[in-house]
């Protein structure tokens, strides 16, 4: 399924013109050869890059931390968004959840961070937790679920969107305790929530299940909350879940 995008593109860094370039003619071989490798390095750093980004399989690929609106009814803390911009959160395999009403730009500031980590070149997976079941239960009927397991383990920061938007079956609830159990103090995960996290319990059902996963997830977690009743889709004429 081919989700919507903004119309802002990535700007990438284009490789320097080494050989065509008039200016360049009279420098030594050893300089033009300088040139030409800073180049291949550029293009190679562009392409991977660009690989994360498709690869994340972002809702807004051009999502930017520079474009959120810090209007005073958001509150959001802008020297908190600041420090995770610079991704010690992702290194110190720390969470982060993001909480507000439908519509409030969780959507599009989880992807702001997802891609400013993935222009760190860290690897980023957006995936709303519907899916997420959806993919397990078929992980399951075709024996392959530790596999799929190993994977969103390897993820260096994963963004669950729709976290928790309807009740879970035990079942459920179970994977989700092999992700998270997979994924703690060994990688981030970014989760988006209409409800606070004193609410997660009754949304996860068996209280067991309920506990092992929020001791798992909420403990040593950046939490930021965005306020207001209007929402961003109006503000900025989005049709895209943000």
């Amino acid at each position: 399924m081919r989700r919507n995008e903004t119309s802002r593109q990535l700007s990438l860094p284009k490789p320097i013109a080494v050989w065509n370039d008039k200016a360049v003619a009279g420098l030594s071989f050893e300089d033009r050869f300088g040139m030409l490798t800073d180049a291949e390095w550029v293009s190679r750093r562009n392409n991977r890059l660009t690989y994360l980004i498709r690869r994340a399989d972002f809702v807004y690929p051009g999502a930017s931390l520079e474009d959120i609106e810090y209007h005073n009814d958001r509150k959001l803390d802008k020297d908190l968004i600041a420090r995770l911009s610079a991704c010690t959160y992702v290194n110190d395999y720390r969470n982060v959840i993001i909480m507000g009403a439908t519509g409030s730009g969780k959507t599009y500031l989880a992807n702001a961070l997802g891609v400013n980590a993935a222009r760190k070149f860290y690897s980023v997976r957006y995936i709303r937790l519907p899916e997420l079941l959806a993919e397990l239960a078929v992980a399951h009927a075709e024996g392959t679920f530790r596999k799929i397991i190993m994977q969103y383990k390897q993820v260096k920061l994963l963004i669950l969107d729709e976290w928790l938007l309807y009740p879970l079956k035990e079942a459920e609830a179970r994977d989700l305790l092999e992700i998270a159990e997979s994924r703690c103090k060994k990688a981030s995960t970014i989760f988006c929530s209409q409800f606070e996290v004193g609410g997660w319990h009754q949304k996860i059902g068996e209280p067991t299940l309920a506990d092992a996963i929020c001791d798992r997830i909420v403990h040593d977690s950046y939490t930021i909350v965005i306020g207001g009743t209007d929402s961003m889709r109006r503000r900025k004429g989005l049709t895209a879940k943000a």
